[in-house]
C-alpha cells in the first residue's frame, strides 16, 4: 500500500515515520521552498540537500515519477516537489494532508483515496474520512471518525518565549545551528536589518534556513530551556503520536 503525505516538515516526518516503521511505502509531495523551522528532523529538507536522513530512514529529492518509483525500491522515501497533490501522476491508496495550515481544504470524496487530515480544518465527511488531533493533551493523536479536530488555539505550546518570529518582512539569516547552546540576550538570526533575539537560555531547537524570504510574524525559530541538544535529532512525542493516530486509522480500515 502506498500512503501519499502531503507536506514533509516535523509532524508530517513523524507520521512518515511511524508508518515507513509499520511496512508501508510513503511518497512525501513538497513545496519548492519548504519552510520548516525543526529541519534536522524533517525529510523536506532533501529538497534542498537532496537527501536527508532522520531517525536511520533516508529522504530523496525526486525529479519524476520514475525516480518516485525508484527510490521506493531501494528503499528511500521520495520527497517530490509537487504543490498541487493532483498533478501526482502516481497510484495511493492513502492521502495525508500534514501541513498543518490550519484551514478548510476542499478535498472530493469518494472510497479511495482514503484522506486522513491534520488537526484543524477537516470536518469528517466533507473533506476527509477520518481527522487526527494535533493539540497536545489528553486527545493528542485521537483518531475521529465523525466531527473535527479542536480548533485552533493560536497559541504556541508551553512557555510562549520559546518560538521566535521574524519582525519584519525579508531574508533571514541565521547565525547561530541548530542544536548549539544560545544565552538571553544572544542574536540567533537576522531579518534584513533586524535582530532575532533569545529571550531564554537553552538550545535552539529548530531554526528556518537561511536565505529564506518570510513575512513579518512567521514562525523562524524555536528555543528550548531544557538545553539538550541530543533532542535537535529526535522526532518529537506529538509527531509520533500524530503518526500513531495516522497509522491506527489506516489499520482500522484495511483489517
Amino acid at each position: 500500500m502506498n500512503i501519499l503525505i502531503r507536506g514533509g516538515g516535523d509532524i508530517a516526518s513523524g507520521v512518515a515515520l511511524r508508518t515507513i516503521r509499520a511496512g508501508f511505502k510513503v511518497i512525501i509531495t513538497e513545496l519548492p521552498q519548504p519552510l520548516a523551522v525543526r529541519r534536522t528532523v524533517s525529510f523536506s529538507e532533501a529538497v534542498y540537500e537532496g537527501k536527508w536522513t532522520v531517525e536511520g530512514i533516508t529522504s530523496r529529492r525526486a525529479e519524476s515519477t520514475k525516480q518516485v518509483m525508484d527510490f521506493l525500491k531501494d528503499g528511500f522515501l521520495p520527497v517530490l516537489i509537487a504543490p498541487d497533490y493532483k498533478a501526482v501522476s502516481l497510484e495511493y491508496q492513502v492521502l495525508v494532508d500534514a501541513r498543518l495550515i490550519k484551514a478548510p481544504v476542499d478535498y472530493p470524496l469518494s472510497p479511495r483515496p482514503m484522506i486522513i487530515g491534520l488537526g484543524p480544518g477537516f470536518t469528517v465527511g466533507t473533506n476527509c474520512h477520518a481527522v487526527i488531533e494535533t493539540n497536545r493533551g489528553h486527545t493528542l493523536g485521537r483518531v475521529y471518525w465523525e466531527g473535527s479536530a479542536l480548533p485552533d488555539t493560536a497559541t504556541p505550546e508551553g512557555d510562549l518565549r520559546r518560538v521566535l518570529r521574524a519582525p519584519c518582512d525579508g531574508i533571514v539569516i541565521g547565525q547561530i545551528e541548530i542544536g548549539q547552546h544560545i544565552e538571553s540576550g544572544q542574536v540567533v538570526a537576522q531579518v534584513e536589518r533586524e535582530s532575532v533575539i533569545s529571550p531564554l537560555n537553552g538550545v535552539v531547537r529548530g531554526l528556518i534556513r537561511s536565505g529564506l524570504r518570510v513575512n513579518k510574524g512567521l514562525k523562524i525559530g524555536d528555543i528550548d530551556p531544557r538545553d539538550d541538544p541530543t533532542l535537535c535529532n529526535l522526532v518529537s512525542d506529538k509527531a509520533l503520536a500524530v503518526g500513531g493516530g495516522v497509522l491506527e486509522a489506516i489499520l482500522g480500515q484495511i483489517i
